[in-house]
């Protein structure tokens, strides 16, 4: 027989998680309608993005500049998220720890090089 018991901080924090994100969604809503501030207008109820109306189908396709750029943002925002934990940690890896990051930051600089002289990085 399996003793359960030892789950029920599991499922107590995982009600609490529930009743709290729950709270924070459905609880500003609810006081909004009950102040009055909830008064819709064609305005409010508008679709936007960037600051004005869309004009044009909204299945078109995209210039690829964007996802170049949202490319080497995930790749560097990703390089400074593994520095942190390298300089933490550098007394205890050693020259192995060292080396390895000093490769793999010289292969992001030959990926920078190489978007920088295909013009990825250029705006028009």
């Amino acid at each position: 027989m399996v003793d359960l018991s030892q789950y029920l901080p599991i499922l107590l924090f995982l009600a609490v998680a529930l009743g709290l994100s729950s709270a924070f969604v459905f609880l500003p809503m609810l006081v909004g309608r009950l102040t009055g501030s909830h008064k819709p207008d064609p305005e409010k109820l508008s679709e936007y993005e960037c600051g004005f109306p869309a004009f044009e189908d909204p299945r078109s396709q995209f210039d690829v500049r964007f996802y170049l750029v949202a490319i080497l943002f995930i790749i560097f925002d990703l390089e400074a998220a593994f520095l942190f934990p390298w300089s933490v940690s550098l007394g205890e890896i050693g020259w192995a720890g060292w080396t390895t990051m000093m490769i793999f930051i010289f292969e992001l600089v030959l990926g920078l090089i190489y978007a920088w002289k295909k013009g990825a990085l250029d705006w028009e």
